[in-house]
């Protein structure tokens, strides 16, 4: 079967064109803005990738259509596809028909963390030999690739959004995806574009509770209001919690944040010993070993691949350095996310080093303003902050960050909409020892490897 996936760049849509190809079908993709990782990717795997929807596409003679949620009405390409009656479907729908079925399901849900939990758990598998199949919203060095399909696999770890699936299925993507083991990692408020409140957010999680079979495991953490009114509404699965007051806990050594015993029912059964930091880590380290614990991986065996773990791409990831600077990119875009990626740089650093927090508030929800004042706190740990946003014309934020971001003082470097004014403006404060935090779910115009060039000139 040959089919073309509209929106193929996206990570989610992205790795469903690595599963597609890996079943035998032939893929090809269309998108605005075809730019790496995600190319790089789907190139190494001969598909054949096609900048912007134009409705001459319907002559490759695809068999069937995939529709990603970044297509609306109006677009040539869908257009034509209705016009003429072409078979089509969504992503998640797709998965469901042809994927998982039979699949013991693993799906890793909530505001944040999904990327890296589901990351982890796939990693806890391979690395015990019982390697999964898997779909992630990111790449991790140990993985590979973003996602990856054998029949024969009888697990499957995929990244479970709450967004929606497509123009013309207005559920939550994860609602298709019928797991068997299910983490909800967190709840608050996002995606602000399609989600009036957090009750509707909560509505739709409780659609995926009522997924979950009697002989399946929901884990969540000890202490999460949202997520208990969740599972107040109904829950016919049995729950295991983590977390400091949870049935399942990571006790950090005082003296190395990165070493702690876990233990479940107060039992010992070993020690998470990593690189990665903070109550955040540590909380979705239990999940994953949870999660593979109920899927017959012994505890042992995660905390081994856990040892190992190189991280994810886009979290807190290393760019370069130069003149002694170093330059981070992470994925961050909503004020929780940006609080804990900056705590966890200053945790890594320590005290001496300054973070230079540069934001780009590109989501729908940061471009509405929906949680624009938690910003200012959210940002507190940084010693400079930058935020690249307009405040006028198409891609317009609904609120002003100069204005916005004032309580931070002296703290507010720069704002503006002029990336190489800001890259100017970066280059002449950093200094030796500096760390520059890049926080944006976007390319921002490829602006690590223009600071890592502009540093690295003479002139600088």
């Amino acid at each position: 079967m040959h089919v073309h996936i509209l929106g193929i760049c996206g990570t989610f849509m992205g790795g469903l064109a690595l599963i597609a190809r890996a079943a035998g079908h032939r893929v090809t993709g269309c998108d605005a803005g075809v730019y790496p990782p995600m190319s790089t990717q789907l190139n190494d795997q001969g598909i054949q990738l096609i900048e912007g929807f134009e409705a001459a596409q319907i002559r490759l003679g695809a068999d069937l259509y995939i529709i990603g949620n970044v297509v609306s009405r109006g677009n040539p390409l869908m257009e034509a596809i209705l016009d003429q009656g072409l078979p089509y479907t969504s992503g998640p729908q797709w998965l469901a028909d042809h994927i998982l079925p039979g699949q013991h399901v693993l799906a890793v849900a909530g505001t944040h963390g999904k990327t890296t939990t589901s990351a982890l758990l796939a990693w806890i598998f391979q690395h015990a030999g019982q390697a999964a199949n898997f779909l992630i919203g990111g790449v991790a060095p140990d993985l590979g690739v973003s996602a990856r399909y054998q029949p024969q696999r009888r697990h499957f770890v995929i990244e479970a959004d709450e967004y929606d699936t497509a123009f013309f299925d207005k559920r939550s993507k994860f609602v298709h995806y019928r797991p068997r083991t299910a983490i909800l990692n967190n709840l608050e408020f996002d995606h602000a574009d399609i989600f009036p409140d957090l009750a509707a957010i909560e509505a739709q999680f409780h659609h995926l509770v009522r997924t979950i079979p009697a002989q399946g495991l929901i884990l969540r953490p000890a202490d999460c209001p949202p997520l208990d009114r969740v599972l107040a509404r109904g829950c016919w699965t049995p729950v295991e919690t983590f977390g400091p007051q949870g049935r399942w806990q990571a006790q950090p050594d005082p003296a190395d944040d990165r070493r702690s015993a876990i233990a479940q029912d107060g039992q010992i059964l070993g020690v998470l010993d990593w690189d990665l930091a903070g109550q955040h880590n540590r909380g979705n380290a239990l999940a994953a070993i949870a999660a593979a614990h109920h899927a017959g991986i012994p505890v042992t065996a995660a905390l081994d691949a856990l040892h190992a773990f190189q991280g994810v791409r886009r979290r807190l990831e290393l760019r370069g350095i130069r003149r002694g600077v170093a330059v981070y990119d992470d994925f961050a875009h909503h004020p929780s996310a940006i609080a804990t990626t900056v705590q966890g740089l200053r945790q890594r650093i320590g005290p001496q080093g300054r973070i230079l927090a540069v934001l780009e508030p590109r989501s729908n929800t940061m471009k509405l303003g929906a949680m624009a004042e938690r910003l200012p706190d959210a940002l507190a740990q940084a010693d400079q902050v930058y935020c690249y946003g307009q405040i006028s014309g198409k891609q317009a934020l609904g609120w002003d960050p100069a204005q916005v971001l004032a309580p931070l003082g002296d703290k507010l470097a720069w704002s503006g909409h002029d990336l190489p004014a800001l890259v100017a403006a970066l280059c002449a404060q950093a200094r030796d020892q500096d760390h520059i935090l890049v926080m944006s779910n976007g390319g921002f115009g490829g602006i690590h490897t223009l600071l890592l060039d502009a540093l690295a000139s003479p002139s600088q």
